[in-house]
């Protein structure tokens, strides 16, 4: 290759690797952390922790891996949910779940018999995770969702009001059928709440 033909080349390559690196979809993961101190609403036996991480896919796309370990709850299946406040005093200062909207209401279930349910968004609301499954005293839920970030946007569970996390007492049935959105199908009353804080 004569030097005329090798410096073409090489002044058409650079600017392609240094595009290539810049490329949304080759966006590196920015590993953002949070975590949460789980405690009983009501009942002082009930522990636990949560770490939640951020991770971008080679498409740009925000991801958040959730891990929670409980202690003290009733064996059997448990609904949790990402709320709209960080506040767990009491664990109703939490608020329904986290949803940025626009469309739907943030309570999970519906207010009344009507059929079908007025302006009722679960199991779609951007907080809803899968049940944490409880045996011998220990619940363990690991579960990676696209639905809210850690990093500022209108996903973010780090809103101007924060976020917490709440463990109901029942499971969640995901009630995803209008006639189902009955009072109590997305886990019922609160058992334990833990304030989502960033983590280093």
């Amino acid at each position: 290759m004569n030097p005329v033909t090798r410096y073409a080349v090489r002044s058409l390559i650079a600017p392609l690797a240094i595009a290539a690196a810049f490329a949304p979809g080759v966006a590196a993961a920015d590993g953002l952390k949070a975590a949460a101190e789980i405690k009983g609403c009501t009942n002082p036996a009930i522990a636990g922790t949560a770490t939640l991480v951020e991770q971008t896919t080679p498409e740009g796309v925000k991801e958040v891996t959730v891990e929670m370990t409980v202690k003290g709850l009733a064996d059997g299946k448990h609904a949790v949910h990402i709320h709209e406040v960080a506040s767990c005093t009491p664990c109703g200062g939490a608020g329904g779940h986290h949803d940025p909207g626009p469309f739907g209401q943030s309570r999970p279930d519906s207010a009344t018999d009507d059929v079908p349910a007025k302006d009722i968004n679960h199991p779609y609301h951007m907080g809803d995770l899968i049940n944490l499954e409880v045996k011998n005293g220990v619940g363990t839920l690991k579960h990676t969702t696209n639905r809210v970030t850690l990093s500022p946007g209108r996903l973010s569970i780090f809103d101007e009001n924060g976020s917490s996390l709440i463990v109901h007492s029942a499971a969640d049935t995901y009630c995803d059928a209008e006639s189902d959105l009955k009072k109590g199908c997305a886990g019922g009353a609160r058992d334990a709440c833990g304030v989502i804080n960033p983590a280093p």
